[in-house]
């Protein structure tokens, strides 16, 4: 089983907001998932970001790869390195 660090979504209808959470790479984008690492509010000026960076730091270490939104975020809050 791969894990994959990712955004699920949240909210109502136009008012959304995303969970960063470490979920199985077979499971649904809103489904199941292992653990909540954090959450991501773009209706927010500026866009709201929380994260438990232990727990973020974990996964990665226990090699879980990153989507591209997720690796977005987590760059802009130096808990990866761009490339």
């Amino acid at each position: 089983m791969a894990v994959k660090i990712r955004l699920a979504r949240m909210g109502t209808k136009k008012k959304p907001f995303y969970r960063l959470v470490a979920a199985s790479s077979e499971a649904p984008r809103d489904g199941r998932f292992l653990e909540i690492l954090g959450s991501y509010d773009p209706t927010k000026n500026p866009a709201a970001v929380k994260l438990h960076k232990e727990k973020v730091s974990l996964w990665l270490q226990k090699g879980a790869t990153v989507s591209g939104s997720a690796r977005a975020i987590l760059e802009r809050e130096g808990m990866m390195k761009g490339s």
